[in-house]
């Protein structure tokens, strides 16, 4: 339970992160303290704080940008977890949605993802191709989120119009996956003597997917707008669509063969046990649009007018392995047998509807009260979500084999119930960034929550079988921050904060207490660290705490029948050190970053409970990626590293997947022809073909496991004209 040995990696490395910041100022000339070299100096919009550089927030964030996301072949949010330490993987199965995890906690795909800031429904598949970045915020977000997981936010940013642009890629990786995609921008004259008062930018994107992963060749396609006009000098109007489709069979996991940890060099990691031959394509439909006017009052003052909307269509299919009927007529219930069959289901719950709408008001600016500068935001968002679903099958359809060779009978008959839900929420929220002085600055947010929710059970014919549950709740979400500038390149930071998640026991007939709402969970994280930025290096060390409350089942009688009851049951806690370093020299560089993790369950009145770590939760990370220029003028060599600890597979901790690491190799050789630009890209990952169990979640009561990826390559050209 004690944190002392973080704490003491904590200062270590952060003795070295000074003494490394002392020889880089001797190497290279001080920069005035507004000057931020590097990829610390571009604003992360999820903070909450506006245009502040990433190295003045007191919070930990990192930016991806679409060239990085090019440069290693990455096209789904799922791509993170090779860039960030602090990003983990949490049930990431080809051809379906992206989870993620950071710093141990599973992040709410309801919840905890943005588009430029608004709100979005992240169960979908989500297109990156007219996405200029991704930012990753780490850690509570209550005064970025009304409610949501404490793990963190990831936001993604969409391209703008630009100055003139003509992109097109044409790629191929893999067993034959065909790419393309076309990225172009113009501005227009309004006809008045301004010939920048229109912009346009149209991105397309298509593919057909043939990966190494066997049974799930599908395609995908996207088109996205955007556009914009300057309409006087104070007032800038912004608008844009995106239609997507994505169709794709997915992959189901491994599984423990009884109480046996299979090894993973005896797995073919291109087996897909949704494999039947009544298999079906999940099949992901979204369309998304918004709408942004800002005007510009005065020199220090801006309002902000920002509406999206998003409508999603699923088809959710599976030929599902889940637990096993031994012949003996043993039931494995969490595993499959140990001669490695497993009882399969045929698993469909099709046409579901999640809709979601944003309207975020806002003024930001500039006061001076008392000699204390103050940087103001505040505002009022507007939010609801409706997911319209109907019956689902979930019918049991024979037995299959973790070498895909049984075949089974599909039943895809609609027995089975689903929830409808209805979600409403009115956030007003204020943050200061406050300048006492050359060296100190204070950080204060607040934003209060109203929230509305209904949710009630809807049949096979999609009438009504459950009586609705609707609730409200209230609650205010604190932060507080400090800095200080040691120099004008090293920043020491401290800060406090609070989120909130909203929870309601299921609506079933084992719960005692169903439907009713538990009190708001309300996580609490303090945070220390150090940033610096040069032109040569970029870095930060930070240590942090994160707890939230912990919810349980426990087994109750209720008039002679057993049941289940839910309840608050002591705390989930994560603290750990985090670091991260961007070196920058002639032709080349390395990004690195690093977070050593104690997850740990706590309090609980169950002593057998305390102590227990998180399963599919790994306490070491390592990620690199390097960059070098070599001979040929435009040829730059790449790879990347990723190194991952042991994670828990059952609840007890009585079995773990080993640690692992992969290396993959790159490179990008930019060819001027005239005025036009080749961009040719090759790369290979998983170069020396590991084989390992890359994650172990545990999903309604059952293990699964997923291996890594056999070795793949990817090339692609880019013509910019």
């Amino acid at each position: 339970m004690t944190p002392f040995p973080l704490r003491r990696l904590a200062f270590a490395l952060a003795a070295g992160g000074l003494s490394f910041h002392a020889a880089a100022q001797t190497a290279a000339p001080a920069l005035p303290s507004v000057v931020i070299k590097g990829s610390a100096e571009a604003p992360a919009t999820v903070g909450g704080f506006g245009d502040t550089p990433v190295a003045k927030l007191p919070m930990q964030a990192s930016i991806v940008s679409a060239e990085q996301l090019t440069d290693r072949g990455l096209t789904s949010l799922a791509g993170l977890t090779l860039l960030d330490a602090s990003v983990g993987d949490s049930y990431n199965s080809a051809g379906y949605v992206s989870y993620l995890k950071i710093r141990g906690y599973d992040l709410d795909n309801r919840f905890n993802f943005r588009r430029d800031g608004l709100p979005i429904n992240a169960e979908t598949a989500l297109p990156l191709a007219n996405k200029s970045s991704l930012e990753v915020l780490k850690g509570t977000s209550g005064i970025q989120a009304g409610t949501s997981a404490p793990g963190g936010l990831v936001n993604l940013v969409v391209k703008r119009p630009t100055t003139e642009l003509t992109s097109v890629t044409l790629g191929v990786s893999e067993r034959g996956t065909l790419e393309s995609a076309m990225d172009w921008s113009r501005r227009f004259s309004d006809g008045h003597g301004n010939d920048k008062a229109f912009g346009l930018r149209v991105n397309l994107q298509a593919a057909k997917l043939r990966p190494e992963l066997r049974d799930a060749d599908g395609h995908r396609w996207m088109m996205a707008v955007a556009g914009d006009w300057r309409v006087t000098r104070d007032t800038l109007v912004e608008a844009e669509v995106e239609i997507s489709r994505q169709s794709q069979p997915s992959q189901p996991g491994f599984s423990l063969l009884g109480d046996r940890l299979p090894d993973a060099k005896s797995i073919d990691p291109r087996t897909n046990l949704n494999n039947q031959s009544w298999s079906l394509p999940v099949v992901f439909e979204g369309r998304t649009a918004s709408l942004r006017v800002q005007h510009q009052l005065n020199a220090d003052w801006k309002l902000q007018a920002h509406a999206a909307i998003q409508r999603l269509v699923t088809d959710d299919r599976l030929a599902y392995p889940f637990g096993c009927t031994a012949g003996d007529g043993t039931y494995y219930p969490s595993t499959y047998c140990p001669d490695g069959t497993f009882d399969q289901y045929d698993f469909r719950s099709e046409n579901e509807h999640r809709n979601s709408d944003a309207l975020d008001l806002s003024a930001q600016g500039r006061l001076n009260t008392a000699g204390i500068t103050h940087e103001l935001t505040t505002g009022v968002l507007f939010s609801r979500y409706k997911s319209r679903l109907q019956g689902q099958a979930y019918n049991w359809a024979g037995t299959g084999n973790i070498w895909g060779t049984l075949p089974t009978t599909a039943d895809p008959t609609l027995t089975g119930t689903n929830t409808n839900r209805t979600e409403r929420s009115a956030e007003v929220y204020l943050r200061d960034a406050m300048q006492f002085s050359e060296r100190w600055q204070g950080w204060l947010g607040v934003r209060h929550t109203r929230l509305k929710r209904d949710s009630v059970a809807v049949g096979p014919e999609a009438g009504q079988v459950g009586t609705p549950n609707p609730y409200a709740q209230s609650f205010t979400t604190p932060w507080l921050g400090v800095s200080y500038a040691i120099n004008a390149q090293l920043l020491a930071y401290a800060s406090w904060g609070q989120g909130i998640e909203s929870a309601v026991v299921p609506n079933l007939p084992v719960y005692a207490n169903r439907t009713a709402v538990l009190p708001a969970l309300r996580s609490r994280q303090w945070e220390i660290g150090l940033k610096s930025g040069s032109r040569t290096v970029d870095w930060s060390i930070n240590y942090f705490d994160v707890s939230k409350p912990a919810t349980r089942d426990v087994a109750v009688t209720v008039n002679g029948l057993d049941m289940l009851e839910t309840r608050i049951d002591g705390e989930q806690n994560h603290r750990g050190v985090e670091a991260q370093a961007d070196l920058k020299w002639t032709n080349g560089g390395l990004m690195a970053s690093a977070m050593k993790l104690r997850a740990r369950r706590e309090r609980s009145e169950d002593a057998t409970l305390n102590g227990l770590k998180p399963t599919n939760v790994p306490e070491t990370v390592l990620k690199l990626q390097a960059r070098q220029g070599v001979g040929l003028p435009g040829l730059e060599l790449q790879a990347g590293v990723v190194y991952e600890g042991k994670r828990m597979v059952l609840p007890d901790n009585s079995l773990a997947i080993p640690s692992w690491t992969r290396l993959d190799l790159g490179a990008r050789y930019e060819q001027n022809i005239g005025r036009q630009q080749l961009i040719w890209r090759v790369g290979v990952d998983n170069v020396t073909d590991r084989r390992a169990w890359r994650e172990s979640p545990y999903q309604y009561g059952h293990v699964y496991l997923y291996p890594l990826a056999n070795r793949t390559w990817r090339a692609s050209v880019e013509w910019v004209l």
